[in-house]
C-alpha cells in the first residue's frame, strides 16, 4: 500500500442522477474543490453502472456522493425511491461507500451559472448535468467531506 493510500488519498464522485443523464463530477485529491468531468448519456442499467465503475477506478474514486433529490419541503418523492435503488446498484458495482447529498436547487442554480456565463440554451442542455454535479460536490466538500477528514 501506498503512502497516499493508507492516507486515504482519492477522489470524490458526484452524480446528478437523471432519467436520460447522469452530470459527473470530481474533486481534487484534497477533497477542497470540485471540477466537471462529463455528462453520461444513459443507455441501459449495465452499460451505465460499467461506465461508473470504468470512472471511479480510473481517476481513483474513493466515495461516491449522489443527489438526494427530496421535495423542496423535504418530503420523499417517487424519484428518491429512485435514487435510492441507483445508489444501491452503484454501490455494489463499485465496491465504494455511496452517499445521498441533498440537491434541492442544484439545477436551478446550474442553469443560473451558465446563463450567468453567456452559454447558449443549446450548449446548456449538454452540460447542465455536470455543472449540477459539480455545484452538489462542492456544497459537499465545503461541509466538511473531503477525502480523509470524514
Amino acid at each position: 500500500m501506498t503512502h497516499s493510500a493508507a492516507a486515504g488519498a482519492g477522489r470524490i464522485m458526484a452524480l446528478d442522477y437523471g432519467g436520460r443523464r447522469i452530470g459527473v463530477a470530481l474533486s481534487d485529491p484534497l477533497g477542497l474543490t470540485a471540477r466537471p468531468l462529463l455528462t453520461l448519456v444513459r443507455r441501459s442499467r449495465a452499460r451505465d453502472l460499467e461506465a461508473l465503475v470504468a470512472l471511479a477506478r480510473e481517476h481513483e474514486v474513493t466515495r461516491i456522493v449522489v443527489g438526494w433529490p427530496l421535495a423542496m419541503d423535504g418530503s420523499r418523492t417517487e424519484r428518491v425511491r429512485l435514487t435510492e435503488v441507483f445508489m444501491q446498484r452503484v454501490g455494489r458495482a463499485t465496491g465504494l461507500p455511496v452517499e445521498p447529498w441533498d440537491e434541492r436547487l442544484t439545477s436551478v442554480q446550474a442553469e443560473r451559472v451558465l446563463i450567468e456565463g453567456g452559454v447558449r440554451r443549446e450548449r446548456r442542455r449538454e452540460v447542465i448535468d455536470q455543472v449540477a454535479a459539480v455545484i452538489l460536490l462542492q456544497s459537499y466538500l465545503d461541509a466538511g467531506h473531503a477525502v480523509g477528514r470524514a
